[in-house]
């Protein structure tokens, strides 16, 4: 990933709900003697995101909004989108857990005595995932699932489908949503507990926002996943 991407704070601008939904491209194989529409695929679709009731309350809250419109600078602008899929991830107790705090290897910490802060899911890719997959091979490490869920790969964003083999009894076979959009090697842990998706703005007056005497402003803004990135990336390397 290169220096241009930034991520939405969501510290400070925490949406109120996040809708990422999958937006898939398909044709029409025109309709059968019985009127049937026949509907084809011809394209692994893409994401949609949109992040709602954003509280932009404070001062600070009004200031990192506006420098973030001004870094963007419209559809321009690359962004790691929050997914925020608390609902599906597969935590093992069932309800979300908070982050493992842990040392490094030789039980030292960070300079400041802090440690590390790992996801409490730990689902990693267990066979390399070549570029344009449909079908990847979970590790299920630590986590209650592999089926429905979200998880992201250096800001690619993925949704698993229903199990389609199993090898053994923590390594299972899932679709995805969409094709992977870079190799992912073997070993590779994935983002599940806060995945994240490149996007640019679907508008580029998408952060526009008002200042007046209401102090309370929820807007939304909506992102479009960043396709033509990834479609650069593969050129680049080929």
């Amino acid at each position: 990933m290169t220096d241009s991407i930034i991520h939405w704070p969501t510290t400070v601008l925490p949406p109120g709900e996040v809708q990422a939904n999958l937006t898939p491209f398909t044709r029409s194989g025109g309709r059968t003697l019985g009127g049937i529409d026949r509907v084809i695929r011809t394209d692994r679709g893409h994401w949609g995101l949109s992040l709602e009731q954003v509280p932009v309350y404070s001062a600070a809250q009004h200031r990192t909004w506006n420098a973030l419109r001004t870094r963007l600078g419209g559809r321009a602008g690359l962004i790691a989108v929050p997914a925020l899929s608390f609902k599906s991830a597969p935590f093992v107790s069932g309800q979300r857990e908070p982050a493992v705090l842990s040392s490094h290897d030789d039980d030292t910490s960070f300079d400041d005595s802090t440690e590390y802060a790992q996801g409490a899911i730990d689902i990693r890719m267990a066979s390399y995932a070549p570029l344009g997959a449909t079908v990847v091979t979970l590790s299920l490490v630590y986590a209650a699932s592999v089926v429905g869920i979200r998880f992201s790969y250096q800001h690619a964003l993925y949704e698993t489908g229903p199990i389609l083999a199993q090898s053994g009894e923590t390594t299972l076979q899932v679709p995805v949503f969409p094709a992977i959009r870079q190799p992912i090697p073997a070993g590779a842990h994935l983002e599940v507990d806060a995945p994240t998706c490149l996007c640019r703005l679907r508008d580029d007056a998408g952060m526009d926002i008002s200042e007046g005497i209401t102090p309370l402003l929820r807007p939304s803004v909506a992102f479009v996943e960043a396709v033509d990135y990834w479609n650069d990336l593969v050129l680049e390397v080929a």
